[in-house]
């Protein structure tokens, strides 16, 4: 279809604020979320660091990323406006990432806790797509529910999955997104492959892009959004956010874990999304990179950025938001989008927090310690993920009538 596709809601809920806006601001301003993790079974105490949602919404199910993904979504239909009693609900459809479940069925199994004193509807606490069935069932939508199981690119894959079911008639309104809570399994399996952070300060261990960097912290929270045509989003007098410009989703075949150490198939995402999105390199003001803060990764991935971008690359601002939102997994790339989305609406690209010491082989301007105003039209978010999943989008600013416009109750960021 020629019908652009375009973002009119965002909900989000992070460890540093449990709204939209919240989040937004304390990740421009750069305050953590980063605390000490106790009582998590098989991690000796003191030893993990994460970013967690501190309250958790009345009504919980065992499952903490279910209501965090039910907060973020009714947020996001808040915002855009929709009157979902005006629409047919075959029309509305879902695309949320994959979830990782609590499982406590199987601990409870583990023990010796007989199988009549686990939760009756045990499946919650299995089936990955919990999460996406939940929210398309909360909101009685009967379109198109996708879930996608690409571990940490699958919030981006869910927003591209969402835009092509739009794009190809399938349903005329999506919400997408993910979540995550941490699960001590995840947690331990962290620890052991020696990818997560240390440190006496929580605060300051995830350190992307610099040359004394460790590893990443744990992270959770959700990002939901809502995308519609930019006709239909017109027509009703929505206010738009940005456009999807476009994306790409390729695979790494090198490793399950290790990444191809030349960023030949990173290089080559980032192209296809250009080109898929009628973009030169230099049209891009931003990039907000999947920037874990473990040596292979960032390296990778300023190789690959710097390939693609050629001689544009000194033009182009890159930022990792997880030094203070943790890394969020399978619904990084949700919240690290809608964070791209708002770095647009406001002209801000938002700091990499802890990154003191440059590593020359990292040699991108990674915007550190103080955000940057600098308005730009076209924005870029890459997710890179355990089996080789390659994802991005671009998105473009909206400007018109309809433009979505930052609230003026809201204090302004620190800006470099």
């Amino acid at each position: 279809m020629d019908d652009a596709v375009v973002i009119t809601g965002i909900g989000m809920v992070t460890a540093v604020g449990e709204t939209r806006e919240a989040t937004w601001r304390a990740v421009c301003n750069g305050e953590s979320g980063v605390t000490p993790l106790d009582n998590f079974p098989g991690i000796q105490p003191g030893r993990l660091l994460g970013a967690v949602v501190e309250s958790t919404p009345p009504n919980c199910p065992t499952q903490r990323n279910v209501p965090f993904a039910l907060q973020a979504a009714s947020e996001a239909l808040a915002d855009s406006g929709l009157n979902l009693l005006e629409y047919d609900r075959e029309r509305l459809g879902t695309s949320v990432a994959v979830n990782t479940g609590d499982m406590p069925l199987n601990e409870a199994t583990r023990v010796g806790v007989p199988i009549e004193a686990s939760p009756n509807q045990w499946w919650k606490q299995l089936l990955p797509n919990t999460t996406a069935y939940t929210v398309g069932q909360h909101f009685d939508f009967c379109g198109p529910r996708l879930c996608n199981s690409t571990a940490c690119a699958s919030g981006t894959v869910a927003i591209l999955q969402g835009t092509r079911a739009i794009q190809d008639g399938q349903c005329d309104k999506m919400l997408v997104g993910g979540s995550q809570a941490i699960h001590p399994l995840l947690a331990a399996g962290f620890d052991k492959m020696r990818v997560l952070a240390k440190g006496d300060n929580p605060t300051l261990a995830c350190r992307p892009f610099d040359a004394n960097r460790t590893g990443f912290v744990m992270g959770e929270g959700a990002a939901m959004m809502v995308l519609e045509r930019k006709t239909d989003a017109i027509n009703r007098g929505a206010q738009i956010y940005a456009e999807v410009s476009g994306g790409a989703i390729c695979g790494d075949a090198h490793h399950v874990t290790d990444l191809s150490t030349d960023s030949t198939t990173f290089t080559h995402l980032l192209r296809e999304t250009l080109r898929k999105s009628g973009l030169h390199s230099s049209d891009v003001g931003y990039i907000n990179a999947h920037g874990t803060g473990t040596k292979q990764n960032d390296i990778m991935e300023s190789r690959g950025i710097r390939n693609a971008f050629d001689n544009s690359v000194g033009d182009l601002c890159v930022s990792s938001t997880k030094a203070v939102l943790g890394h969020l997994v399978n619904a990084a790339g949700a919240v690290e989008t809608a964070l791209t989305v708002l770095a647009l609406r406001d002209g801000f690209a938002p700091p990499t927090m802890n990154l003191t010491t440059p590593d020359p082989e990292c040699d991108l301007d990674c915007i550190p310690l103080i955000g940057r105003k600098r308005p730009f039209e076209h924005a870029m978010k890459t997710s890179i993920a355990f089996g080789g999943h390659l994802a991005a989008i671009a998105l473009r600013r909206y400007s018109g009538a309809n433009e979505r416009q930052a609230p003026t109750t809201v204090p302004l960021p620190l800006a470099a």
